[in-house]
C-alpha cells in the first residue's frame, strides 16, 4: 500500500478483532461512481479492498477497461480492508444483495462457504476472454480450486521480502559483483551478514526491522521459515494436527536471536519503514512497501526472505477475484464480470508497479516487467511460496493469525520460551481444527437476515 493515506499496516491493527457493522467505511472511487447513470447496456458492480497506491493502480486499470469496453459500465466501490470487508461481503451474499464481482485474499476462500457464499467461475468463458489455466503456475491455480471448481481467480502474489540498503551494505562489503546482496544459505550466513552490516549502521538505528510486536508479520515470518524446514500443519484429510514442535522451536529461536544479539530492537518494533528510510540496513516487509522506498529515492534492493534453512520459501498471499453468490447469476452482467476480471489479470503491468507479482505468467516474461526494479530481483518468489494451510480459519488477518501470531510474538520478544510457545501453537491448532466454520449455511443465513 502506498503513502500518504491509510496504509495496509495501519489497517492490520484495526482489523484484528471482530467486525462492527458501523465501521465498514464504504466509499466509491473513480469514475465508477457514475456508472449507474451511464448509458452502457451492461453494468457491473465491483467491490474491492484496495486503498493507497493499490487503489490508484486499480482505478487506472479500470479506466483502461472502460476505454476498451464502453458498452460495460463498472461501478467500483472500495471497502475497509480486513475483517469488515469480509463480513460485509458475506452478509451481502447471504442476503442476495451481492456485487457482481469482488476481491478476496485467496487464503480466505476455503472458509467462505464456496458454493453457498461464492459462485464458481466459468473457466470456458474466461478462456473466451483470453485467460486460461495454463497462464498460471499450477500451484497458484490450485489454491483457488475447492472440490473440482474454481472459486478464486488469482490476480497477484504478494510476498514478504528482505529489503536491503545497497549504500550501507556496500560500505560493509556485503554486495556482490552484480550489486546485489551476497548469497545467504544458512543461519550462520545470515547472522554473519547482520554482524558486518551492524558495523556500518549509523548510531540510533537498528540493523533490521522485523515488526517484532506485530502478530501478523511475526506469523508470516514464522510460516516462511517453518515451510523452509519442510514443516506441515494438518493431515491431508484435515483430521489430525501434524505440526512439528521441534521444527517450530528452530524457527522461534531463529527469530528470537535477532533480538538477543542486538540486531532488532523491540522498542522500534513498528517503525520499520522510518528506520529503513533513515539508513537501517535491513527491513522485512511486504512487497507493498516498494512504492514507499522507491518514492523515497533509496538505493535499495529486495529479495525473498533468506533461505536460512536451505529451502527457498517466503510467505505469500494472493488477491483474487471472486463471484459473490447471486441467486440469479448469469446473463450479460455475469459475462461482463468475467470479461472485467480477465482483462485486469491479463493487463497487470500497472498492478506490478505496486510491488505485487502478477499472477499472469505471460506478463512476467515481458520486457516491461523484466525492466522493473527491484521487482525483477524477487520475482522468483512466485515459485517458492510459503502458504498458510488450506483451512477455513486461515488467510490474511484470519483466525489463524489472530490465535497463533501473538504466541510467535511472545517468543520473539522473550516473554515465552520457544519450547513452551511451540507447544501452545500446536494446542491452538488442535482447538481450531475442532471448531466449526462460522460461515456455514445457518450462520450465513442469520447474517443475511440481520443485514
Amino acid at each position: 500500500m502506498g503513502r500518504p493515506g491509510l496504509t495496509r499496516r495501519q489497517l492490520l491493527g484495526a482489523a484484528g478483532g471482530s467486525a462492527v457493522a458501523g465501521s465498514f467505511a464504504f466509499a466509491a472511487l473513480g469514475s465508477g461512481a457514475d456508472a449507474l447513470a451511464s448509458t452502457a447496456r451492461t453494468r457491473v458492480r465491483y467491490w474491492n479492498l484496495f486503498s493507497g497506491g493499490d487503489g490508484y493502480n486499480m482505478i487506472a486499470m479500470l479506466d483502461a477497461f472502460r476505454g476498451a469496453h464502453p458498452d460495460i459500465a463498472v461501478k467500483d466501490s472500495t471497502l475497509q480492508w480486513g475483517n469488515p470487508f469480509y463480513t460485509k461481503l458475506a452478509m451481502a451474499a447471504a442476503g442476495n444483495r451481492a456485487p457482481d464481482l469482488g476481491v478476496m485474499h485467496i487464503g480466505r476462500v476455503a472458509g467462505f462457504a464456496p458454493g453457498r457464499l461464492l459462485d464458481p467461475w466459468d473457466v470456458g468463458l474466461l478462456a473466451e476472454y483470453g485467460l486460461r489455466e495454463s497462464d498460471y503456475s499450477p500451484a497458484l491455480w490450485r489454491r483457488g480450486v475447492i472440490g473440482d471448481r474454481l472459486y478464486a481467480l488469482p490476480l497477484d502474489v504478494h510476498v514478504q521480502l528482505c529489503f536491503y540498503r545497497k549504500d550501507v551494505l556496500r560500505k560493509a562489503g556485503l554486495l556482490g559483483g552484480d550489486d546485489r546482496i551476497v548469497p545467504v544459505t544458512s543461519v550462520d550466513d545470515w547472522f554473519g551478514v547482520l554482524k558486518e552490516a551492524k558495523k556500518a549502521t549509523a548510531k540510533g538505528l537498528q540493523t533490521i526491522g522485523l515488526w517484532i510486536n506485530d502478530q501478523n508479520f511475526q506469523w508470516w515470518f514464522f510460516v516462511a521459515f517453518y515451510t523452509q524446514l519442510g514443516g506441515t500443519w494438518f493431515s491431508d484429510d484435515k483430521t489430525e494436527v501434524t505440526f512439528d514442535t521441534d521444527r517450530a522451536v528452530q524457527v522461534l529461536e531463529f527469530l528470537r536471536r535477532h533480538v538477543t544479539e542486538g540486531y532488532a530492537d523491540p522498542a522500534m518494533g513498528s517503525v520499520n519503514a522510518e528506520q529503513f528510510v533513515n539508513g537501517a540496513p535491513f527491513a522485512w516487509e511486504g512487497n507493498w512497501s516498494v512504492p514507499v522506498y522507491s518514492g523515497a529515492k533509496l538505493d535499495y534492493g529486495a529479495i525473498p526472505l533468506p533461505p536460512v534453512f536451505g529451502r527457498p520459501a517466503t510467505h505469500a498471499e494472493s488477491h483474487a477475484f471472486v463471484l459473490p453468490h447471486q441467486a440469479d447469476r448469469g446473463g450479460a452482467t455475469d459475462e461482463a464480470a468475467h470479461r472485467l476480471a480477465a482483462y485486469v489479470v491479463t493487463h497487470a503491468r500497472q498492478w506490478a508497479a505496486g510491488g505485487h507479482i502478477p499472477a499472469h505468467r505471460p506478463t512476467l516474461s515481458t520486457p516491461a516487467y523484466r525492466a522493473l526494479t527491484p521487482q525483477n530481483e524477487y520475482v522468483s518468489a512466485m515459485d517458492h511460496q510459503a502458504n498458510e494451510p488450506k483451512v477455513w480459519f486461515a488467510g490474511s488477518t484470519g483466525v489463524l493469525a489472530q490465535r497463533i501470531g501473538p504466541i510467535v510474538v511472545s517468543s520473539t520478544v522473550g516473554s515465552a520460551k520457544p519450547g513452551a510457545a511451540a507447544r501452545r501453537m500446536r494446542s491452538e491448532l488442535g482447538t481450531l481444527l475442532a471448531m466449526r466454520n462460522p460461515m456455514d449455511g445457518e450462520t450465513a443465513a442469520r447474517a443475511g437476515r440481520a443485514a
